[in-house]
């Protein structure tokens, strides 16, 4: 009798939790909603380097690593969404709750949590830096003849924002962020390849390797695959959006979100392509890493485009930061032991913003670090490990159409993780040889 009462008001506890954290707080979100909250997540400000990473893959295995990769994460996200709701009148709210499930309850953590905080917080990282150089950009193209301005100072600009935006108490109530978000994105996309495809083919344009050694282009090669996986990030969110989304076993949240997640990915392909293609026809093997640099005129647009930027960011920073709000809570109220307050969540999430905004101080070449991000944990959350999943919770037979299509993600993801950080480290290597801190 006495356990039965501590595992009801176990349960009950339980249930206030999750009332108060996040992810859970309320669940009435629209399938638009979730439209637009996966292309805020996917369509990062990774898209402007995508002409970069095809000038240095060259233009067959560049066409082929894009496609493969937008085929092969629509899939895994495809699983996912369909996992949320595999144990009847149960749902899989976060990654690692998934993790768990076929992992077992310690192994389950171990294996998505460290993988899915570094996805997180590396965006993060990079977004604060983004926003702050974007907004450096806007400075110096609208006034060059100012008194120049530390990338310092413009990242703690784009940073005070989030210690505003970031109180919002649950995803839902980001909505208004993300579609603001959403839209940016294909703005800025169409302007960098509208810009490009106005420009015209430069008159010495080349397409062939940047690098005049072998073995420059080989971890040029390397490299240019963390771009790619960076660029398809958005699975380490689609649990928790899902978990936005009524649920009831005559209406599943599984079609309202596939519904958005077919929408965001037409939206992706529209964004990517485009950009990726145009922007390698144009400017070959001289493109800068943001297409918006090698674009200097005119004036307005690229300020324009910078501002968009500056505005996407803003958004996608918060998608990515409410799952890690949620952990973080989550840990300090049952771990801890602190009551679930305001005050809790004020100091929290003003840590976690202040924490970003200081490593991308302090780590402002962290376009290298993309790279070795993106093949160390980027590939497995977004191309393998929802197979790895799938293949432990649903056994399918042995040369199964399910098992193969499952093993070939599975290995082209193991690759693409062990040569994108070698590659990556080259490149901060040879950053890293010129920085100054605090510049």
């Amino acid at each position: 009798m006495e356990q039965q009462q501590q595992q009801e008001a176990a349960s009950e506890k339980g249930k206030d939790l999750n009332d108060w954290l996040p992810i859970t707080k309320s669940r009435n979100a629209k399938w638009w909603f979730s439209a637009f909250h996966n292309v805020t997540a996917m369509v990062g400000a990774g898209v402007l380097g995508l002409p970069f990473a095809m000038s240095q893959l060259g233009w067959g295995p560049g066409v082929t690593v894009m496609v493969l990769s937008w085929i092969i994460t629509l899939y895994t996200l495809w699983q996912m969404v369909q996992m949320h709701e595999m144990v009847p009148g149960k749902r899989f709210d976060r990654y690692h709750e998934l993790g768990q499930q076929a992992f077992g309850e310690k192994l389950g953590l171990w294996v998505v949590v460290p993988q899915q905080l570094m996805v997180e917080i590396g965006v993060n990282i990079v977004y604060m830096i983004t926003g702050g150089k974007s907004l450096q950009k806007i400075h110096v193209t609208l006034c060059h003849d100012c008194k120049p301005i530390k990338t310092t100072y413009f990242i703690m600009i784009f940073a005070s924002v989030h210690f505003v935006l970031s109180h919002l108490p649950s995803f839902n109530s980001i909505a208004g962020v993300s579609l603001a978000a959403a839209v940016m994105s294909l703005s800025y996309s169409t302007i960098a390849w509208a810009a490009s495809l106005h420009k015209g083919v430069q008159p010495d344009v080349q397409y062939g390797h940047r690098s005049s050694t072998t073995v420059g282009n080989v971890f040029n090669f390397f490299s240019a695959l963390g771009d790619v996986a960076f660029a398809f990030a958005g699975h380490n969110v689609v649990l928790e959006i899902q978990a936005t989304i009524p649920s009831t076993p005559g209406k599943p949240s599984k079609k309202p979100m596939w519904k958005g997640v077919m929408f965001a990915y037409a939206v992706v392909a529209l964004c990517y392509f485009p950009v990726a293609i145009v922007g390698y026809w144009v400017f070959g093997n001289t493109v800068e890493d943001n297409i918006l640099i090698s674009l200097q005129k005119p004036r307005w647009l690229i300020a324009a485009a910078n501002l968009f930027v500056v505005i996407h960011v803003i958004g996608s920073y918060q998608v990515f930061a409410i799952p890690v709000f949620d952990m973080m809570e989550s840990f300090l109220v049952r771990k801890m032991n602190f009551k679930p307050t305001r005050f809790l969540r004020f100091i929290a999430r003003n840590a976690y913003v202040a924490l970003t905004m200081f490593l991308a101080i302090t780590f402002p070449f962290f376009g290298g670090l993309l790279s070795f991000f993106g093949g160390f944990a980027f590939a497995p959350t977004s191309y393998f490990l929802p197979c790895i999943i799938w293949l432990a919770v649903y056994k399918p037979r042995k040369f199964s159409l399910s098992w193969c299509t499952n093993w070939i993600c599975i290995i082209l993801g193991i690759i693409l993780m062990t040569l994108a950080p070698i590659g990556a480290l080259r490149s901060i290597i040879l950053q890293a040889k010129d920085f100054k801190f605090y510049s």
